[in-house]
């Protein structure tokens, strides 16, 4: 393909660019919502969607109680989305989407991600050790050959002010 034979691409600001990144409590998801969230604060269109999703109880034979664990699982994973929305939009003036399914994370970010026209990346950060992280394997792996939009990966030994220079 010869660049040249193309026309200007220029700035584009009648789509959205969306940044994915899964929401936990670890070090590596830290990494990857800065690094989305300067990236998306910085380009026109951009946006952030904070994934997370609550993996099936296993009371599924106490229906009272599995419905009750479900409830307080959805509300937690809500309440900590939240959380870092109002983080990542004191930092880059971007107001998240929040998402939060139910089942398999790995299976339903899949999911979520065929669903959705709009996305520009799934940004993950591999651990600061020597393994890269259950998503990141998935991810990196033949599954990325079929996905519809990119997969960025983030160091994991990145300090967030090399990060905040790097977006």
């Amino acid at each position: 393909m010869d660049i040249a034979d193309h026309h200007s691409l220029g700035p584009i600001s009648d789509h959205p660019r969306n940044f994915v990144v899964v929401v936990d409590e670890s070090e590596e998801a830290q990494l990857a919502i800065r690094f989305a969230s300067g990236r998306a604060g910085h380009i026109v269109g951009g946006g952030i969607i904070l994934f997370h999703s609550v993996a099936p109880g296993d009371f599924q034979h106490w229906k009272a109680v599995a419905d009750r664990m479900r409830e307080e699982g959805l509300s937690q994973a809500r309440a900590m989305l939240e959380d870092v929305a109002a983080r990542i939009y004191a930092y880059s003036g971007v107001k998240p989407e929040i998402v939060v399914r139910e089942g398999p994370p790995k299976e339903e970010l899949h999911k979520f991600i065929k669903e959705r026209q709009d996305l520009f990346a799934l940004v993950l950060a591999a651990s600061a050790g020597g393994e890269p992280g259950p998503l990141v394997d998935y991810f990196s792996g033949p599954m990325a050959a079929n996905l519809p939009c990119p997969v960025v990966i983030v160091p994991g030994t990145l300090e967030p002010e090399t990060i905040d220079r790097l977006v």
